[in-house]
């Protein structure tokens, strides 16, 4: 199933060669989940604070179900440090 995985900020590392503006389209099971795609990009769950799927914020506890269909958009922002 294809995923559109958007990366914002210090978090566009983890996406794949080949992506563009920050996007990129990604193979995953259909069985995954918001963590196993976090997984499967080698990036830290620490480092992934506002999870998105096609614009609807996924808190910490549903990111282990499975919530996608082929073509949805999953985006994620680093936490924002400042004073």
């Amino acid at each position: 199933m294809k995923l559109r995985l958007k990366l914002f900020a210090s978090l566009a590392e983890f996406l794949p060669p080949g992506a563009v503006s920050n996007v990129a389209e990604i193979e995953i099971p259909e069985t995954a989940t918001p963590h196993q795609v976090i997984d499967q990009q080698r990036m830290p769950r620490g480092r992934a604070h506002l999870v998105l799927v096609n614009g609807v914020y996924i808190p910490p506890a549903r990111r282990d179900e499975a919530l996608f269909r082929d073509g949805d958009a999953l985006a994620i922002w680093p936490p924002v440090a400042g004073g």
